[in-house]
């Protein structure tokens, strides 16, 4: 197993700007870490660089302790699972699967029974035993990805590298594999370091998630953490679905929030935070699921209340997304139990609680922090 350290590490492709900009993280033994973001942001590059296919421009790598720049590939330890599977379509499954260890054979030491022993036992865990013996063409999508984790698995490497597995399969499907690799990962405890641009696989798979932006870490914590206290508002806009609510508003000296002509009260530590960033406008951070409609008694008497005008009612079976207008230009979205909806029509004037003590404010400017973050940290760095 390993650990894998990432120091200062930069990719840049020519005389272009950095795809991967002094990036620095450290990935501990066991751990499951998922790199996340849109594309573009360097989250695949990284991984590149950590398999040796990429060179490093600058900065170090070190997995166990070992400075691995110059390493190739083959010598790192690691397995690499790509978007596409990469299988040999010539060879059977269990030829593929096998295919590393008998070029390797020698150097490792290992008879072809033990190869014969390890295939088979990986065939088994993976539900692939029945179709050893056929070409890759004749198998259904997912049995494809499984051949490809089988091929990675049998290595036994120090860490598996995942590269946007899942894209290629079904929704269906999607959801099934990623169950199967988070509950291979807690049977092997291998070090994996996982690339999604799907953030929903962010969430449900990985120990940490790293958030990435133009060639920079954004934000690094555990899934809860990164959804419940983000750092600025990229990572609010990006982790969830829907996306967080963003609205830009003046805040008084009171304790206030004014959006146009509709105002709401901030709990003192939001007021706080706005007072301590002194700026005049500031912008507020809601979950969808903490806006509810009116008739939904859950955050009554709050006294925050927006009103706006239903644009599309969105039905999810046992939840409904309702998208309203609080001005010309803003919409917002509500999520909430279908029955809670209910009389709610495109086109209505309708009133929205707002769960304001779960809000967020945030810097009204490019790097948009987490006001309250920043607060935090301005106190600490006091103390």
């Amino acid at each position: 197993m390993a650990t894998v350290e990432l120091e200062n590490i930069s990719k840049v492709y020519g005389d272009g700007p950095p795809a991967v900009d002094r990036i620095s993280l450290s990935i501990r033994d066991h751990e499951f870490i998922v790199l996340v973001g849109p594309s573009g942001c360097g989250k695949t590059t990284t991984l590149r660089m950590i398999a040796g296919l990429e060179v490093i421009s600058s900065g170090k790598l070190k997995i166990n302790d070992r400075v691995v720049n110059d390493v190739a590939p083959k010598d790192r330890d690691i397995a690499m699972v790509f978007q596409n599977y990469a299988l040999y379509p010539h060879m059977s499954v269990y030829k593929n699967m096998a295919f590393s260890l008998e070029m390797r054979r020698k150097e490792l030491r290992l008879t072809r029974a033990m190869i014969d022993q390890r295939v088979k036992e990986t065939a088994r865990t993976l539900g692939l035993t029945e179709v050893l013996d056929r070409k890759p063409k004749v198998l259904s999508g997912g049995q494809r990805q499984r051949v490809a984790l089988g091929r990675a698995i049998v290595r036994n490497p120090q860490a598996f590298l995942f590269d946007e597995p899942l894209s290629n399969l079904d929704a269906k499907l999607r959801v099934e594999t990623r169950a199967e690799i988070k509950r291979l990962h807690m049977k092997l405890r291998t070090t994996t370091i996982y690339v999604t641009h799907d953030q929903e696989e962010a969430m449900t798979m990985g120990d940490r998630i790293v958030v990435m932006k133009d060639g920079v870490i954004q934000q690094c914590d555990s899934p809860l953490v990164v959804y419940e206290n983000p750092t600025n508002r990229f990572v609010a806009g990006f982790v969830g679905m829907p996306s967080m609510n963003l609205i830009a508003g003046r805040p008084g000296h009171n304790g206030e929030f004014l959006l146009g002509k509709q105002v709401l009260t901030l709990p003192e530590k939001l007021a706080q935070a706005a007072r301590a960033h002194g700026a005049p406008t500031v912008v507020l951070g809601i979950r969808p699921e903490q806006i509810s409609p009116k008739s939904e008694t859950r955050f009554a008497g709050s006294g925050n209340v927006l009103k706006g005008v239903v644009q599309v009612i969105e039905p999810l079976g046992d939840r409904v997304d309702i998208h309203f207008r609080v001005d010309e230009l803003l919409t917002m979205i509500c999520r909430t139990e279908t029955h809670r909806a209910a009389g709610i029509h495109p086109g209505d004037t309708a009133s929205f609680h707002i769960a304001i003590s779960h809000c967020h404010l945030f810097e009204d400017s490019p790097a948009g922090e987490n006001l309250m973050r920043k607060l935090h940290q301005k106190t600490a760095a006091m103390a």
